[in-house]
């Protein structure tokens, strides 16, 4: 499992599996995390301006509905490539296992 260090992740510890994604893909996930990243930076920008909490909370709010966004495409990506590929090969067992697994830990 990837572990997160303030705002930095150690992919060291991340499985060793690797995706290659093709441009399209690539460039839409790029796209939606980099409009995230700029909600963040405005939401810290509110937070030093001293802004109302609940005008606050809303930006999180949309900032919450952008990362599920990017979850289902990713997700969509994963179960069309990544799961289909390994059920081809003969590894179902394990990757629904795997999925599983990932399932249960988004849906906290």
């Amino acid at each position: 499992m990837c572990k997160c260090n303030d705002d930095k992740i150690d992919i060291t510890l991340c499985s060793s599996k690797t995706k290659k994604r093709d441009a399209h893909e690539m460039k839409s996930m790029v796209n939606r995390l980099n409009r995230i990243e700029g909600q963040v930076r405005g939401i810290k920008k509110m937070v030093e301006n001293d802004i109302y909490c609940t005008d606050i909370l809303t930006q999180v709010s949309a900032i919450q509905s952008a990362l599920n966004a990017f979850n289902k495409e990713l997700l969509t990506n994963h179960i069309k490539t990544c799961v289909v590929n390994d059920i081809k090969n003969g590894k179902e067992d394990e990757i629904i296992d795997e999925l599983m697994r990932t399932l249960q830990k988004i849906m906290k």
